[in-house]
């Protein structure tokens, strides 16, 4: 049974930075592309980064480009999100998740990603 287990998030003011956890357990973590996705209140849930199964590629929305850095230690079974210079706007429910296929290639797309974490507060004041 896969689960993907989050850990980080809280209330930070506008500038400030965050770290989130994924730890992942119940299939061989380094062979799945990780992503991480949010949800705003009354908002769809949208992409966020995505890191290839070896680490070696990543994407990034553009809204979070130059910000956000998502990396993962496949020794720890863990994908990170390290969120520098956060802005109101980036408040959200965080999520993780972790692609449906093994050795496939880096994704953007929500339906791509077949296990979800619980979810973490990020809340940014201004």
């Amino acid at each position: 049974q896969v689960q993907l287990v989050q850990s980080g998030g809280g209330l930070v003011q506008s500038g400030g930075s965050l770290r989130l956890s994924c730890t992942a357990s119940g299939r061989t973590f380094s062979t799945y592309c990780m992503g991480w996705f949010r949800q705003a209140p009354g908002k769809e849930r949208e992409f966020v980064a995505a890191i290839s199964w070896g680490g070696g590629t990543t994407n990034y929305a553009d809204s979070v480009k130059g910000r956000f850095t998502i990396s993962r230690d496949n020794a720890q079974n863990t994908v990170y999100l390290q969120m520098n210079s956060l802005k109101p706007e980036d408040t959200a429910v965080y999520y993780c998740a972790q692609s449906r296929r093994s050795f496939g290639a880096v994704t953007s797309r929500a339906n791509e990603f077949h296990y979800w974490g619980q979810g973490t507060q990020v809340t940014v004041s201004s």
